[in-house]
């Protein structure tokens, strides 16, 4: 069993997106063989890439408010949204120009990401 702070792992700048953080709070340095759990932090008026992936992920805003943007147009998000994007599908997320925005974001394991990963 692994138990810890978040605060205890370093922030890592997302690199294709100024004002973007992640920690890899549980992923394959710890034996985690199916999912990987990342938070996000989002400065105010930050945005992720506008990007895809063949593999879901699973979202759980914890603070602030945004958009999550798909190729239909954005969709409000704020504390307590709950996001699923599916394998293939265009998404971005953006924070309002007021204050961060947080999120929990859950892949799979045999999801490769250009992300920085903990302990890479």
């Amino acid at each position: 069993m692994l138990v810890r702070k978040f605060t205890d792992i370093k922030p890592q700048p997302v690199t294709e997106a100024e004002g973007v953080t992640v920690r890899w709070l549980i992923g394959e340095s710890d034996g985690a063989t199916n999912f990987h759990m990342r938070l996000f932090e989002l400065q105010p008026g930050a945005q992720t890439p506008w990007h895809q992936h063949p593999w879901e992920h699973e979202v759980f805003v914890l603070e602030g408010e945004g958009f999550v943007k798909d190729e239909q147009g954005e969709h409000k998000i704020s504390a307590g949204s709950v996001v699923f994007v599916k394998p293939n599908e265009w998404h971005q997320f953006k924070a309002d120009s007021e204050k961060p925005l947080k999120f929990l974001c859950l892949i799979p394991a045999s999801g490769v990401c250009a992300l920085p990963r903990r302990g890479v």
